[in-house]
């Protein structure tokens, strides 16, 4: 059987929301699609879309050596006119199915050279010199591909450098995965703010807790996964743990209580490399649910924030200003209903999923019209 457009992971899981619920989910609706994955839990059609997995390799080597080979043969047996690529360690796949006549997009989900430069677990010289060869790996071989998809404009901007067919789709949220109860802050007794997503150092969440106020009214909604049992274990040996309701990972259903039993949502990364020119789902979700947001004071998102006036910035190392900013939404609730409001409107008019969709459609028929 073919297929129009195939879309390739080893890395990300089948449900994950930029590649199955946003991109694959509105690219079926005009093409014949399917989704190859690498994770073991076999296949199965979901959203229109068929999802093959070729298995689950454990281990980064045993996956880039064997499951790169496994995912080349299921893309070439599914003959597709594009494939549409999502990993790093995928791209030599790409261009082994651009040697065999195909289109190959690749995805840039994130910046990896700066991201490399925020690994803690790393010698610094050693992040330094990975960063360095995986910017020149990238020079060299994304220019070969017939088009870039960045997730971000600065990631755009970057790729433009080196290819000439590259379209920012961002994560925006889809607005209608998010109800929006106009009596939020009319009706309920809300006393808590919330931080929903990856949760590690660099996320902010320590200095969270830490900012939480010390007469215990105002609460903690945390939910996702911690990324280690030692990160885990410090925050919960902080004072401010007491003050938190811890969740795990949460579904789109979990999300939509905790927003609704918050004043606010945080979103408070560090100033690592990787985060100042990032475009953070989370904070435009909680804009979309109509939530204030606290969000680290950097310039690109300071921009964003003060434009539409839907939340303050504060800096994110700084405690204190992260507690001010709590206490002053907390005891004002008729500024995060402004606050709230104007977000909500923002989204709706500018960053929502619908319009990142329009232009993922107008690259797409760019590409298939090329000879």
């Amino acid at each position: 059987m073919s297929y129009e457009v195939v879309h390739l992971t080893t890395v990300h899981p089948r449900s994950d929301t930029r590649i199955l619920i946003k991109e694959c989910s509105s690219l079926a609706r005009k093409y014949k699609l399917a989704l190859i994955v690498a994770d073991g839990l076999g296949g199965e059609c979901k959203n229109g879309i068929n999802i093959f997995d070729i298995g689950k390799f454990n281990g980064r080597l045993n996956r880039v050596k064997n499951a790169s080979k496994a995912m080349y043969l299921k893309a070439i047996d599914l003959d597709a006119k594009i494939y549409h690529v999502h990993d790093p360690e995928l791209i030599p796949v790409g261009l082994k199915l651009k040697k065999a006549g195909k289109k190959v997009i690749f995805d840039a989900h994130e910046d990896l050279p700066k991201q490399i430069l925020t690994k803690h677990y790393l010698n610094p010289l050693v992040k330094k010199i990975l960063s360095t060869l995986i910017e020149f790996y990238e020079r060299k071989q994304c220019c070969k591909f017939d088009g870039i998809v960045a997730a971000t404009p600065y990631i755009r901007d970057k790729f433009k450098k080196i290819n000439k067919n590259v379209v920012d789709i961002n994560n925006f949220p889809v607005v209608d995965e998010f109800f929006y109860d106009p009596n939020l802050f009319n009706s309920n007794p809300l006393n808590s703010v919330c931080y929903v997503g990856a949760i590690d150092i660099a996320r902010g969440v320590g200095n969270n807790i830490e900012a939480l106020p010390t007469d215990g009214y105002i609460s903690l909604l945390l939910a996702g996964r911690f990324s280690n049992d030692k990160f885990h274990d410090s925050c919960r040996k902080q004072s401010g743990w007491e003050n938190v309701k811890y969740y795990g990972f949460a579904d789109r259903k979990l999300v939509q209580e905790i927003f609704s039993n918050s004043f606010a949502g945080l979103v408070t990364l560090l100033p690592m490399p990787s985060y100042l020119d990032s475009l953070p789902v989370k904070m435009f979700e909680y804009m979309a649910y109509g939530l204030p947001v606290i969000a680290s004071d950097f310039p690109y998102w300071r921009e964003i924030i003060e434009k539409y006036e839907c939340g303050i910035c504060v800096d994110p190392c700084d405690v204190n200003a992260i507690r001010s900013a709590i206490s002053l939404l907390s005891s004002d609730l008729q500024l995060c209903k402004n606050l709230g409001n104007n977000g909500r409107k923002a989204v709706l008019e500018i960053f929502n999923w619908d319009k990142e969709e329009e232009k993922l459609f107008d690259f797409y028929l760019k590409l298939l019209n090329e000879t």
